[in-house]
């Protein structure tokens, strides 16, 4: 089977594996070169795929949308991060959160800068007129 793992402006993996697992509002389940073609929305969570050259490879995903079409397994997501490691996906994902946190707090500072400034402007502009 080929994996491709979508993010909305890049291919965060492109490979051959042997098995894929998922999880969906149902609960985990599993693909196989031979298993049914099929869609369906995935939970925020993890998906675990098994390279050709063996192993497993852990990626936390945000939630996302999983299409099985022959041998292809396409997942489109908003965001992911893959180790080889559960620990050390964990500590990534946390710290990547911990920056889009960060990220979001800064960003509605400025907006809110924005909003004040706008309502500061449309007061004296309207004060002018009565002067």
């Amino acid at each position: 089977m080929n994996l491709k793992i979508i993010e909305l402006t890049r291919t965060f993996i492109d490979t051959a594996v042997k098995k894929v697992v998922a999880e969906d509002v149902n609960g985990f389940f599993g693909l196989l070169p031979r298993h049914v073609d099929f869609i369906t929305s995935l939970v925020p969570g993890l998906l675990i795929f098994s390279p050709l050259e063996g192993g497993l490879r852990y990626v936390a995903i945000e939630e996302g949308v999983l299409v099985k079409v022959g041998r292809d397994v396409l997942v489109s997501t908003t965001r992911a991060v893959c180790s080889t490691e559960l620990s050390l996906l964990k500590e990534t994902v946390q710290k990547e959160f911990a920056a889009e946190i960060e990220r979001g707090k800064k960003v509605r500072a400025a907006a809110f800068r924005l909003e004040a400034d706008l309502a500061r402007r449309f007061f004296d502009f309207g004060m002018k007129q009565y002067v």
